[in-house]
């Protein structure tokens, strides 16, 4: 490491960091606040910027807090805990409207958002034994290394208390030693626990798991050697409530992760669509049917699109229980053309909710379509603004934005922006 140094902190990054300028040139300081001064060693050199980790703060921030987690400085989980939750908003705000700025002009930045800890509903343990002592918890800040974590403040109450127990009971079990990690789950179903074997186990072993899961009240799934996914019968798959609709799905399926912001999402996107009787909604990585069923319930069609197989069946299936007959499901690759059955549906209105990477490959498609309006629910506000300005470039126009605050503590963010067509 370079020597240590003193900067004047005048900024703060998208990934959270403190943006100090020593003798004209950049410096990204781990842990730093805007309006402080402080120390810091550089450890990384570059032509454009350095980065730097602080070791001393001489003048604190006036916004900063002392972390609810003790293992903040360490896990790569949180980014954002030392810095109180207003200015947390306010810094995703700035950046989200720094990403969009070709966008947006006049347009307000609406927020969403919930309570700021105890709302993550799953996460992934990871598991490592270095010195015969086992590791628990969860990547640290810019390393694979896994930092043992004690709890979690992030996690809902019964998570915590299942990851507790978990963390007692493993060190003195040969489990252990054939997991690659361990999946935690909540929803309206209850808890459950997911075990990714390694090796195999045997049914000895297994059985003691089974009655330490009963004694937990949770569910326990295996997830075998080189399996993709944990083999899961009907009557185990897992469930939650979005308003009066039940959607069921494997444990392993892709759902929001803060339920409380879900169900809010969920209601803005209804909100701003106002699907009616007259419209015929696409809705594109539809998942097991998230946005389609409470689309359906208003609209008097939807169409779901989805690449996965098994959460097209699950999306089916979910609208079969919820007494859905107006919405169908399809299983189709998004980053190709779209088929011909799709472009003769008289669409109105396309909602999409791509992953990190985004949209592109299917926008020409979208275009094609023609619908009036495009609800665009974004994981990667650097793709949205890609997209978006290429919908614009073909007819469309900003109409709404939102920053959705789906991970509190962290810096990510979630933007829902919908589009309308140029008459």
């Amino acid at each position: 490491m370079g020597p240590v140094q003193t900067f004047v902190v005048d900024g703060l990054t998208h990934e959270a960091k403190g943006v100090a300028r020593l003798q004209g040139k950049v410096t990204f300081i781990e842990g730093a606040l805007p309006g402080e001064t402080v120390t810091a060693h550089v450890t990384k050199v570059g032509r454009r910027f350095d980065e730097a980790i602080l070791t001393h703060i001489i003048e604190a921030s006036d916004h900063r807090v002392e972390p609810d987690c003790l293992h903040f400085h360490a896990c790569g989980g949180c980014s954002f805990q030392h810095l109180i939750s207003e200015k947390q908003l306010s810094a995703k705000s700035d950046w989200l409207k720094g990403q969009l700025r070709n966008l947006i002009n006049t347009q307000p930045l609406e927020l969403l958002s919930d309570k700021s800890i105890g709302y993550r509903r799953r996460a992934r343990i990871a598991i490592d034994h270095k010195n015969g002592r086992m590791m628990l918890g969860f990547r640290g800040k810019a390393s694979n290394d896994i930092v043992s974590i004690d709890r979690c403040v992030v996690l809902t109450e019964k998570l915590q208390a299942i990851y507790h127990s978990l963390k007692q009971a493993l060190p003195s079990s040969n489990l252990a030693t054939q997991l690659g990690h361990v999946e935690l789950l909540e929803d309206s179903k209850g808890v459950s626990v997911l075990f990714r074997l390694t090796s195999e186990l045997s049914a000895e072993g297994q059985s003691g798991w089974k009655d330490w899961a009963k004694k937990q009240n949770a569910a326990l799934y295996w997830q075998a050697p080189k399996a993709s996914r944990a083999d899961v019968s009907a009557e185990e798959m897992r469930y939650y409530y979005l308003g009066d609709l039940r959607l069921k799905y494997h444990p392993q399926d892709f759902i929001q992760v803060n339920d409380s912001m879900n169900q809010k999402m969920v209601m803005q996107a209804m909100d701003w669509l106002k699907p009616n009787q007259q419209d015929v909604i696409m809705d594109l990585f539809c998942g097991v049917g998230n946005f389609s069923l409470p689309l359906a319930q208003q609209a008097q069609a939807v169409i779901g699109v989805e690449v996965q197989d098994s959460m097209v069946e699950a999306a089916r299936e979910n609208a079969r229980l919820n007494g859905l007959d107006n919405v169908s499901f399809i299983a189709a690759d998004l980053t190709k053309p779209v088929k011909n059955e799709l472009l003769t549906q008289q669409i109105t209105k396309v909602l999409l909710d791509p992953p990190r990477a985004g949209a592109f490959e299917f926008l020409d498609s979208i275009i094609k379509i023609g619908p009036m309006q495009i609800l665009y629910v974004s994981c990667n506000a650097s793709t949205l603004a890609r997209d978006a300005e290429y919908l614009v470039a073909k007819g469309y126009r900003v109409l709404r934005v939102s920053l959705m605050d789906m991970f509190p503590q962290t810096s990510h963010v979630e933007t829902m922006m919908l589009l309308q067509k140029k008459k």
